[in-house]
């Protein structure tokens, strides 16, 4: 027995160092750093492949910093730096990573943080935008295990048809949110989208929160893990933090590298909800990248690369192939100036399955969440919700609607009661709409008892006689 443990320590040892030995390139090539235009560095006499790593070393060889390359031309690579580049001068040596270079001393390897690996370790944890570890609780001693970024077959993925149960009245109840959906939550600055989205990680009823804070303010990150998760809900999160003073590079790869995240324990079995904050900062890294490769720009000083990496990153998320396991994406759309049209939003819109819009006006009224249940949409609410629902929903909006319409008249005394039945009826709910419509951000309201307060404002009309099909739904949606 002893003699058998001893072959398998044995074999594992030699498994690891053939594996090493693998990976060990078998020529040391080397390239030197002639120009820097901007944030992209030019090097002469290094080719490789796009994607693929660099170590960056100065002369004296006390100084090093990871790379990757982003582009070439003819013999030159375009190397874009991971974090902040200083104390570099002309002529300094660029190596492929983890390549052995002597410093006089023998051959050594200069070895960056590594990656945590992606798994069930992850959860309480906060990583940078390429995955190393940033809160103090130790490396990754694991091995890492590649994630494949296979593009899913449409015909493979699972249908939406089970609700999620978000805790906020005004969402459960009018905008009706899918397991597996991708939602844009659409806003100016300073409208609460901050706010919505602590709402939305602390009430989501989820296996697993991803929330990827890309290009945001620094202070936030350790704001949201300790004071807006909570420890309850931090534990079962991964928090992916690319504030705005990352290298572009490291923003592009926090949207990504969460992606990676919620789409493993999709795959696993689980139900995962994946809040990116913000979609629109992702795209700015990646202008900034486009632009620094002589991109020409077609819409607003974006170009034409931002509009193809978008749908990449938002098609790996939703329901897969696995009927377990589920993504629901929340992702945060910066208006700039508050224009709809902006071409982020515009696409935006475009490739998602749903989109909130925040109101600005309600903000400033203080009516929270402000959401402008006019303007905004779910696409799959009619999949996911009953007929007694839907009528419900729709005739909340309706009356929302002729109240905003009229209440001008009302406000100048010049309507006269009775003169319209649609809107004597608006003006008779509207205290109850406005309250259904207020959620404090500490509250939470599940999907049963938000059905049962949507009932009371606007009864459905529909015979349960005549939809024998509608009480089992109804039910499912409770047990929900």
């Amino acid at each position: 027995m002893l003699m058998t443990n001893q072959l398998l320590e044995f074999a594992e040892q030699l498994s690891d160092v053939r594996e090493h030995l693998t990976a060990t390139p078998r020529s040391i090539r080397e390239g030197k750093l002639k120009r820097v235009s901007g944030i992209v560095l030019e090097v002469e006499g290094l080719p490789l492949s796009i994607g693929s790593s660099a170590t960056i070393v100065s002369q004296a060889g006390d100084l090093s910093f990871d790379a990757e390359c982003i582009g070439f031309n003819g013999g030159i690579t375009y190397l874009m730096p991971l974090d902040q580049v200083e104390g570099i001068a002309p002529g300094a040596l660029v190596y492929p990573a983890s390549t052995p270079v002597d410093y006089g001393g023998g051959y050594t390897t200069k070895v960056a943080t590594k990656p945590l690996p992606i798994g069930e370790a992850l959860l309480g944890r906060v990583v940078d935008g390429l995955g190393r570890p940033i809160d103090g609780k130790g490396d990754a001693s694991q091995k890492m295990t590649r994630q494949s970024r296979t593009i899913l077959n449409p015909l493979d993925r699972t249908p939406i048809h089970e609700p999620l149960d978000t805790g906020i009245r005004a969402v459960n109840g009018l905008l009706t949110v899918g397991r597996g959906q991708r939602v844009g939550i659409f806003a100016g600055s300073g409208v609460g989208k901050s706010v919505l989205l602590g709402m939305l990680a602390r009430n989501c009823v989820a296996d697993v929160i991803v929330i990827g804070l890309v290009g945001e303010r620094g202070r936030e990150v350790r704001e949201f893990c300790e004071e807006t998760l909570g420890p309850e809900s931090f534990s079962r999160a991964v928090v992916v933090a690319a504030p705005a003073d990352a290298s572009p590079l490291a923003r592009s790869k926090g949207g990504s590298y969460a992606t990676d995240v919620a789409t493993w324990f999709r795959d696993q079995g689980k139900h995962v909800v994946l809040i990116v904050d913000s979609l629109t900062r992702y795209a700015m890294a990646l202008r900034e990248i486009g632009l620094s490769l002589g991109e020409a720009p077609v819409a607003r000083g974006y170009p034409p690369s931002v509009f193809a990496r978008m749908p990449e990153l938002v098609e790996r998320v939703g329901n897969g192939a696995n009927p377990d396991g589920s993504i629901t994406a929340f992702y945060t759309v910066l208006l700039e100036g508050d224009d709809t049209n902006d071409p982020v939003a515009d696409t935006a819109r475009g490739i998602l399955d749903g989109h909130f819009f925040l109101s600005r006006e309600l903000a400033d009224s203080g009516h929270y969440p402000a959401i402008d249940i006019e303007k905004s949409i779910s696409r799959v609410m009619p999949k996911v919700s009953t007929r007694e629902h839907l009528m419900s929903a729709r005739r909340v909006k309706q009356l929302y609607s002729r109240y905003m319409r009229g209440r001008d008249l009302v406000s100048m005394g010049a309507y006269v009661a009775g003169s319209d039945p649609e809107l004597d009826a608006a003006l008779q709910m509207w205290p109850k709409i406005k309250q259904f419509l207020q959620q404090d951000m500490d509250d939470r309201v599940p999907m049963p008892e938000t059905l049962l307060e949507l009932d009371a404002i606007a009864p459905s009309q529909v015979d349960p006689a005549a939809n024998p099909n509608s009480s089992p739904a109804l039910q499912n949606i409770r047990r929900v």
